[in-house]
């Protein structure tokens, strides 16, 4: 990005030199970088490439011992799950099961913010956003606490020499083996003496063990509450320094908040490059990508591509026209096999816990968030964003 770009973009996290719209082309590592919109579409809708992200190819070590979350997996057996479970995520049942359950989680956490006076609002959203998750796959039966656990568990840790690095396994296996012992195990035994319509109980009717579920556990509310709390920080941030997105924001029905919320994730995808590696051998304008070689796809370029945004992809238009086919949030929450399947659960979670934030008296940001890197899911990570009420 050049100085000049770097002035008029309105991203809040910086992604250094995007190259939007740039043909692919291999680095001196042998890595593939995608950095166009119709290259980045079509690699993750092909068939030929396996996951290769958020520790994958660590995580498929276990296969042939257990059966990897669904994450992790390709192919038949991952399409298959992927369809007997897309009815816990459609619109529908989210807004008819999960709606109510939102608007009184926001409420509680709002009356946290009204009690305290001043709050960190990173905390407020951690803990709505594991409430949502936990309710939408099942795990109901959890203990108190939870929240604190699975932040323990996913706490961003310093690079560390062999020594700590051990610690630190050690330490997450303690947080992991909390997590099984007060939330997971007290939910399978509640399924396994009656199911009911979850993802729990569906994995306990596919055969898998209590390992297996707790694996599923452990992926889906990372990709539930990590991501969508890490959203709504960086939406409500724009909303509170752009007074004319906020206006909109707040004076549009939920089909225009909606748009606006899908742009700033356009331009702030949470998770902003997905890695896969070739299966087969992958022909893309002006190149072959062998088999075999990873490949990353930059959503953070791949949004602001010009020739299906724009000029201006920098900034924030929930007006602006897009190309045919393509989604308001371009491809924020990916694309094919492994698209997000919650990504209407996260989009309706952050609306209504933003329209019940900014209609609090006297509302202000006293201090913009700290921005920090998860790098392990090529992720940003905002903390500490501070924000007080009229008490």
């Amino acid at each position: 990005m050049t100085a000049s770009q770097s002035r008029a973009s309105q991203r809040k996290v910086g992604r250094g030199e995007l190259s939007p719209g740039c043909p692919v082309r291999v680095d001196e590592d042998g890595v593939w970088q995608v950095r166009d919109f119709a290259t980045a579409r079509e690699v993750l809708r092909n068939t030929a490439t396996r996951q290769a992200g958020f520790a994958a190819e660590h995580a498929t070590r276990a296969e042939g011992r257990m059966r990897v979350p669904v994450l992790y997996r390709d192919g038949p057996e991952h399409r298959e799950h992927r369809r007997q479970t897309a009815r816990f995520f459609t619109p529908k049942r989210v807004d008819a099961s999960y709606r109510l359950l939102m608007e009184r989680l926001a409420d509680e956490q709002i009356a946290t913010l009204r009690r305290e006076g001043e709050t960190d609002l990173t905390k407020l959203s951690f803990a709505l956003a594991v409430a949502v998750t936990a309710e939408v796959i099942g795990l109901t039966e959890a203990g108190p606490g939870m929240a604190k656990r699975l932040e323990n568990f996913y706490k961003k840790h310093a690079s560390a020499n062999r020594v700590t690095a051990f610690a630190r396994r050690r330490r997450n296996d303690f947080h992991l083996g909390q997590f099984y012992w007060y939330d997971v195990r007290p939910t399978v035994r509640a399924r396994r003496a009656e199911r009911r319509d979850d993802l729990i109980s569906h994995l306990l009717d596919e055969g898998c063990s209590s390992g297996e579920i707790l694996g599923e556990c452990v992926t889906f509310m990372a990709a539930g509450m990590v991501t969508t709390r890490e959203f709504i920080i960086v939406a409500a941030w724009h909303l509170f320094t752009d007074d004319a997105l906020r206006a909109d924001y707040l004076a549009g029905d939920e089909k225009r908040r909606v748009a606006v919320l899908h742009e700033i994730l356009r331009l702030e995808p949470v998770v902003f490059d997905l890695f896969r590696r070739a299966t087969e051998d992958i022909v893309v304008p002006g190149a072959v990508i062998p088999a075999g070689a990873l490949v990353d796809v930059s959503l953070a370029a791949a949004n602001v591509d010009p020739s299906v945004v724009g000029a201006d992809g920098d900034r924030v238009c929930p007006a602006r026209p897009l190309g045919e086919g393509v989604r308001d949030e371009v491809l924020a929450f990916g694309e094919g096999p492994h698209r997000c399947p919650g990504s209407y659960v996260a989009i309706q979670e952050t609306d209504i816990f933003l329209t019940r934030l900014f209609a609090e008296p006297g509302l202000r940001m006293v201090s913009s968030p700290v921005v920090g890197a998860r790098e392990e899911i090529s992720s940003y990570e905002l903390t500490n964003l501070r924000v007080a009420v009229t008490t």
